[in-house]
């Protein structure tokens, strides 16, 4: 349908992914071309075997010889799809270093910027203030609990014996001596225990 506004959508797919993307396909494309020939090396190999019992030895052995060519072209294959494999490899770690890298850097520019912020004077002027205030709230308290005398202290002791008397309002203990009560007697009855059955 087109951009509505003319902006251009930023594609997420870097050039290194296409990169990784064809290496992956010549990969995939040497693969099938190995089995392709793995395939046509055994049918060579058992046709050459017909032409052996048939007496016809010299085009078995033209045979042979193209089997061996493609034996090579195999194993030049196989070369080939190692080389592309570590390739992309290299690629794709490459690519996470570059993130790591990334991140690092933006971690540290955020760091600046905090130091900017703050600096060791302005932290260690933080801490002299928050010192004073300290002692200052220190002083107040100082006095304020210096204020009271040792009559007041003694009145608040009495007033909280007072209140603590009031708290714990406890029966007056009887002068009389109780009478003695004599139990009643009854029967005891005795209940049979059910007998257990073992299970079978």
């Amino acid at each position: 349908m087109g951009n509505l506004f003319g902006r251009k959508r930023r594609s997420r797919v870097t050039e290194q992914d296409k990169a990784v993307l064809q290496l992956k396909q010549q990969r995939d494309k040497l693969k099938q071309y190995q089995k392709r020939i793995s395939l046509q090396l055994e049918r060579e190999r058992a046709f050459a075997r017909q032409l052996l019992k048939d007496g016809k030895k010299e085009k078995a052995k033209l045979l042979l010889k193209k089997k061996r060519y493609q034996e090579q072209l195999l194993d030049k294959t196989e070369n080939q799809i190692s080389n592309l494999e570590r390739m992309v490899q290299d690629i794709e770690f490459t690519q996470i270093e570059m993130k790591v890298i990334e991140g690092l850097k933006i971690g540290n520019e955020c760091l600046n910027k905090m130091h900017q912020v703050m600096s060791i004077e302005e932290v260690e002027r933080i801490m002299d203030e928050t010192q004073e205030a300290v002692e200052y709230q220190r002083q107040i308290d100082e006095i304020l609990a210096g204020s009271l005398t040792v009559e007041d202290e003694d009145a608040i002791l009495a007033e909280l014996d007072a209140i603590t008397q009031e708290q714990i309002d406890l029966p007056e203990v009887p002068s009389e001596p109780l009478p003695e009560k004599v139990p009643e007697t009854s029967p005891i009855q005795v209940k049979p225990k059910p007998e257990l059955v073992a299970a079978s």
